[in-house]
């Protein structure tokens, strides 16, 4: 391996060694055979763009399927279970409800030849920016939950920007989710995303304090926890999650959302623990599986070891604005080798700076994430080479 030449935040340069190896767990051939025990745990995942698509900004998605599918594969392959057609998947940012409809279909279609576990986003982005009524909302929502329910998958109500927007109360919120769980034929995943991931979002659940906004999510698992398998809170906010997770009816799993402090919020205290549905899984797959197999034997601390340094990568991945975290997530896809290239639907590869996506290079191939360290090289130097950044 020769230096790369990376850009600095601060607009200088400075020299980068690459690693020639990859980590142990992310070795080719050392995919682990079956489940994880301890902790239920999905990685919702991204899509692939087709870069020979004719389509631009506000077009509908174009999306290369086989690629697509093949990476869920990938993830199934080490244990983890496919969050699909969540904002990773850049649901409204890129990904509108013709091709997330798309997309749920063909990964269940897989899961069930793969045996794969999956959970699917049920929202209400086939409706049209503008006001809403609450009635409309409701028959959005519904429309996408039958669509998930009909390919045999298990939903994940998720944050609607429609219901924040027609929503005056927390009232509307305790109406409308209670309909929608009398509805589902299984118990769901409940979703609280926060306005870090999706500005749109400030104020859910009725109220701009997160204290009373708990509270109202609280009272809607509180009045159906038959059919609430679990929270998925995405905060950024580690006391608050514990908090809340302790609270939970019997039964009922809190699934950390929390791409800066995972690694505690999992490994959990003597008073309960966090499952996970993460998007910084989707380029920690292989070493995230071996981590959590780890916990499986009980042992915390070994654990904690492999999953502690990815922290600094995932905390640069969700930096600030954190809703455009996917364009690091597919860089890291592209550098790895499960695509071959580094385009996204609606142009979201230009979301983030050259030296950010140094930075996210240079952390990624510091851990060993990249099965082949001499490709993912040969990739990031003619990405500097297009940005002519690599004298």
């Amino acid at each position: 391996m020769t230096a790369l030449r990376l850009p600095s935040p601060d607009g200088g340069t400075h020299l980068y060694v690459p690693r020639t190896q990859p980590a142990p767990s992310i070795a080719a051939g050392t995919e682990p055979p079956g489940a994880l025990r301890s902790r239920t745990v999905y990685s919702a995942a991204h899509v692939v763009a087709d870069p020979y698509a004719d389509a631009g900004p506000g077009d509908p998605a174009a999306v290369d399927w086989d690629a697509t599918l093949a990476f869920r594969r990938h993830l199934w392959a080490h244990g983890l279970g496919v969050a699909e057609a969540m904002d990773t998947a850049q649901r409204g940012m890129g990904l509108d409800w013709a091709g997330a409809a798309e997309l749920i279909r063909r990964s269940a279609a897989e899961a069930r030849t793969a045996g794969g576990r999956i959970v699917c986003g049920v929202g209400t982005d086939q409706l049209a920016p503008g006001p809403r009524s609450l009635d409309e909302v409701r028959a959005a929502y519904e429309e996408q939950l039958a669509l998930v329910e009909e390919t045999g998958a298990r939903a994940v109500l998720m944050a609607s920007r429609a219901l924040a927007a027609a929503a005056t109360t927390p009232d509307d919120y305790l109406d409308l989710y209670a309909h929608l769980l009398r509805q589902a034929s299984e118990p769901v995943v409940l979703h609280w995303l926060g306005p870090m991931f999706d500005p749109a979002l400030e104020g859910y659940w009725g109220s701009a304090g997160l204290d009373a906004a708990t509270e109202t999510f609280l009272q809607v698992i509180r009045d159906h926890p038959d059919k609430v398998d679990g929270i998925k809170i995405s905060l950024l906010d580690a006391e608050r999650e514990i908090e809340l997770r302790r609270r939970l009816p019997e039964g009922v799993r809190c699934y950390t959302g929390d791409d800066f402090n995972y690694p505690e919020l999992i490994a959990g205290d003597d008073q309960g623990f966090s499952h996970a549905l993460l998007g910084i899984f989707d380029p920690l797959a292989p070493l995230a599986a071996a981590a959590v197999r780890v916990l499986d034997t009980g042992d915390t601390k070994g654990f904690r070891e492999l999953l502690d340094p990815t922290v600094e990568l995932s905390r640069h991945l969700f930096r600030t604005p954190t809703r455009f975290y996917k364009t690091g997530v597919v860089l890291l896809a592209w550098l790895a080798g499960h695509q071959d290239h580094f385009t996204m639907v609606g142009g979201l590869q230009s979301a983030r700076s050259l030296p950010h996506l140094a930075r996210a290079y240079e952390l990624a191939d510091g851990l060993g994430l990249f099965p082949d360290p001499a490709l993912a090289e040969a990739r990031m130097r003619s990405l500097l080479a297009v940005y002519g950044a690599d004298r």
